[in-house]
Order: structure tokens, then C-alpha cells, then sequence
């Protein structure tokens, strides 16, 4: 092959077709792999397919209150950045308390 040519004039920088390109998924979904991904974390082993649309529901519902709490936080601090003590916060006041990010 041509190793090391370095950068050279006409053809260096052509690339042949990508034969799948990514989809960039919208960004109010969550995709099936990232759902299956949570329930094998959860222990599940096998989904039927009528899981996902419900799974997606619940998980927005979740984030949403979540991402929520975490901005109101930040904006009573008067700032414009959500700090990941804001997400601790918004999260032990949901009911669950992580250690190890401070």
C-alpha cells in the first residue's frame, strides 16, 4: 500500500462511499439499544417488542423530572450551568443517593 506518503496534491483526501452512514437518532427519542441496555442493567434478560414504547415513556417521564430539578437548582445558585451537584441534589431529593462525584 501507500504508507507514509504524507499529504500529497490530487487524490489524498478522498474517501470511497460509506456503505452505511449513522442515522443521528431525534433527539426526543431514546433508541432501542440504549432501553435494552438499562433492562440487561436491570437484570432483564429477554424484551418483547411492546416494551420499548412504554420503557421509553416511563424513562422521559424520569429523566425529565430529574433534569428538571437539577436547572431550578442551578437557577436559585443564579447561574446558567448545571453543575453535577445540582444532579446529586435534584436526585436525593427524588430518593436515591450516589456517592463518589463530588
Amino acid at each position: 500500500g501507500q504508507v507514509g506518503r504524507g499529504k500529497v496534491a490530487g487524490k489524498s483526501g478522498k474517501v470511497a462511499a460509506k456503505r452505511h452512514r449513522k442515522q443521528a437518532a431525534p433527539a426526543d427519542r431514546i433508541s432501542k439499544p440504549a432501553l435494552r441496555r438499562l433492562a440487561r442493567r436491570g437484570g432483564v434478560k429477554r424484551l418483547s417488542d411492546l416494551v420499548y414504547k412504554e420503557m421509553t415513556g416511563i424513562v422521559k417521564n424520569y429523566l425529565t423530572k430529574i433534569v428538571q430539578l437539577a436547572i431550578n437548582y442551578a437557577a436559585h445558585c443564579k447561574r446558567k450551568t448545571v453543575y453535577t451537584a445540582d444532579v446529586l441534589c435534584a436526585l436525593k431529593s427524588v430518593g436515591i443517593k450516589l456517592v463518589g462525584y463530588n
